[in-house]
């Protein structure tokens, strides 16, 4: 009886946390922000990248996706031009493609300061942390396909790899951008929950994305195929939210509390990055 009263306290909780941080609002922002900041951004620092680098960015596009697509198609186009067309972004263009995608981190942070119920961080010391997430999250998006391939084993030990690069890489993106007001350990349930979650979906995604891809391209072309990309990410970040915002419930509860230390964040920004 004491366990199914904790299970039922423990999914109130949870839906009251998702309902607060309007998990789907939230998802629909980030997914938007992604695909008009992010992607450009992904596409002009990818310019100027080696050819061996960009085959490895069309190849992790692919495995995160699941499939081809226009996502794919776009960043594919960078692996087959010549250096001038290459570099027809020029220095400015990159800059203001850089800017531009700080939109998404920003967005990022404000749903993970929204799940642990922080205020907004100072723009003095939050600035260079969305330029250094964004850095990060390149170097990370090269390597999926190295992880997935397991640097040559295969699948069946590239995945939990991928799993575990992806539950570090939100472990530390919390920390980052909550700019320390919250303990390490606290945050390493939401970064199971969000890495473990977000690589089951990749991989889910390879069984019916590239159908939904080609169906709605039959039907509407290739603006078919931009709207299922969309609802893709609107899933995508879905599950990244509520990872997030279920971490943060998990880690109040007392049979974690005794390994994880206090959850309660610190309300006052520290005065140093």
């Amino acid at each position: 009886m004491a366990i199914v009263e904790a299970a039922r306290s423990f999914v109130a909780r949870s839906t009251h946390q998702l309902i607060r941080v309007t998990v789907l609002d939230m998802a629909t922002r980030l997914a938007a922000q992604a695909f008009l900041a992010a992607l450009p951004m992904l596409i002009a620092v990818a310019s100027f990248c080696p050819p061996p680098v960009r085959r490895e960015i069309r190849q992790s596009l692919r495995v995160l996706v699941g499939s081809g697509g226009p996502v794919v198609a776009d960043v594919s186009a960078l692996t087959n031009g010549d250096d001038s067309s290459l570099h027809n972004w020029g220095a400015t263009g990159v800059l203001v493609a850089l800017v531009s995608a700080t939109s998404f981190t920003r967005a990022l942070q404000r749903m993970c300061e929204r799940a642990w119920e922080l205020p907004r961080a100072s723009v003095r010391l939050v600035a260079w942390r969305w330029a250094a997430w964004l850095l990060v999250w390149i170097v990370m998006l090269v390597l999926q396909g190295v992880l997935h391939r397991a640097f040559g084993v295969g699948p069946a030990l590239g995945v939990p790899l991928q799993a575990v690069a992806a539950v570090l890489m939100w472990w530390w993106t919390q920390h980052l951008l909550l700019v320390g007001r919250v303990p390490w350990p606290p945050l390493l349930p939401g970064a199971v929950l969000t890495g473990g979650g977000a690589v089951a979906f990749g991989v889910a995604s390879g069984l019916w994305l590239p159908r939904a891809l080609r169906m709605s391209e039959q039907r509407y072309g290739a603006l078919g195929s931009v709207f299922t990309v969309l609802s893709w990410l609107i899933v995508y970040f879905t599950v990244v939210v509520s990872g997030v915002a279920i971490g943060r419930v998990l880690a109040q509860e007392e049979f974690l509390r005794r390994w994880l230390g206090d959850a309660a964040p610190a309300r006052e920004t520290p005065g140093s990055p």
